[in-house]
């Protein structure tokens, strides 16, 4: 698969959970408003795990200075990252990623 393909069915999950999400209160329109001011293209980037574990995932949002949400391609699923000086670190936050963006 190219990496635009594997971008595009990235893409599509994120559309998907945007569409599903309940704005319907302050504070679920606050959370999907945010997110959507941070997602941005699909990217590749090395992300760190405990252990001294790395592998290459994609970036889902920008990072806000500590935090951005990355898609774990062999998991199937997005994680909460801490920004560190070795690059994103998984903190073990995971699921959707409205959902992992909005614990913070």
């Amino acid at each position: 698969m190219t990496d635009a393909a594997f971008a595009s069915e990235i893409d599509a999950l994120l559309d998907a959970e945007e569409a599903a999400w309940d704005g319907s209160t302050s504070q679920g329109a606050g959370t999907l408003a945010e997110f959507r001011r941070h997602r941005r293209p699909p990217r590749p980037v090395t992300v760190n795990f405990s252990g001294g574990i790395t592998q290459t995932c994609r970036s889902v949002t920008r990072t806000n200075g500590t935090y951005r949400v990355i898609y774990l391609p062999t998991a199937g699923y997005f994680s909460l990252c801490v920004e560190s000086d070795f690059g994103p670190l998984d903190i073990g936050v995971h699921g959707p990623a409205i959902d992992c963006f909005g614990s913070v």
